[in-house]
């Protein structure tokens, strides 16, 4: 009796150890798309992004697509989000269902006043966490112009710790184009406080080919 108990013990510690380890293997992508200001006009260009990404994640590895508008620390501006099953026929049905709910939030986008980033950052960081992915991804599909209103607080330290933020399609804004000096520092002040919350690495990337190399190495 003792050595039936201490084999089916032993068996459940071994399959929870060979789902971890699939797991560990895993990777996963947490996308925000900007939809503030003029930048709302450039939120088509993201469906390119979106179909590479269904195109390239394998089975076991989850993908989420969220807005970041005003306020963005919330699970109700995550448009969709799944992990890939290993039955190939389910996951091409997967990857349907997720362009379409993707085609139609691009569809009825709306303009919002402010760009609470570090908001998306936050949930991102907390949905990518909970799928204990072996590689974890965000892509900012953004000027990186934060604006908040008075009311909102970000101004505190965050935790980016195993994850990497790669910057995507960082428009130049009509101040940068007068003064570059801005856009440099925009992007040395994000790639200084994400590293400081502890990310693996920070990328800035508008080149579609250089996010594949990225996503596979």
């Amino acid at each position: 009796m003792i050595k039936r108990v201490l084999f089916v013990v032993l068996l459940g510690l071994l399959g929870g150890a060979a789902c971890s380890d699939q797991r560990s293997h895993s990777q996963a992508v947490y996308m925000l798309v900007d939809t503030s200001g003029t930048y709302a006009a450039e939120v088509k260009k993201a469906q390119v992004i979106v179909n590479y990404l269904l195109g390239t994640l394998q089975p076991g590895d989850s993908l989420a697509v969220a807005r970041v508008r005003s306020r963005s620390f919330t699970e109700k501006d995550i448009i969709a989000k799944v992990t890939f099953d290993d039955r190939p026929s389910q996951a091409n049905v997967q990857k349907r269902a997720f362009r379409e709910q993707f085609d139609k939030f691009v569809r009825t986008v709306g303009g919002s006043a402010y760009t609470d980033i570090t908001g998306g950052l936050i949930q991102g960081a907390m949905f990518l966490n909970e799928t204990g992915a072996g590689k974890k991804t965000i892509l900012i599909f953004s000027d990186m112009q934060e604006e908040l209103d008075k009311e909102t607080i970000r101004s505190f330290p965050i935790k980016m710790n195993g994850i990497r933020v790669v910057a995507v399609n960082v428009v130049k804004l009509k101040t940068d184009n007068i003064d570059p000096r801005k856009y440099m520092g925009r992007l040395e002040a994000w790639q200084k406080r994400v590293e400081a919350a502890g990310a693996t690495e920070w990328r800035v990337i508008n080149d579609i080919e250089r996010l594949d190399a990225l996503l596979k190495s």
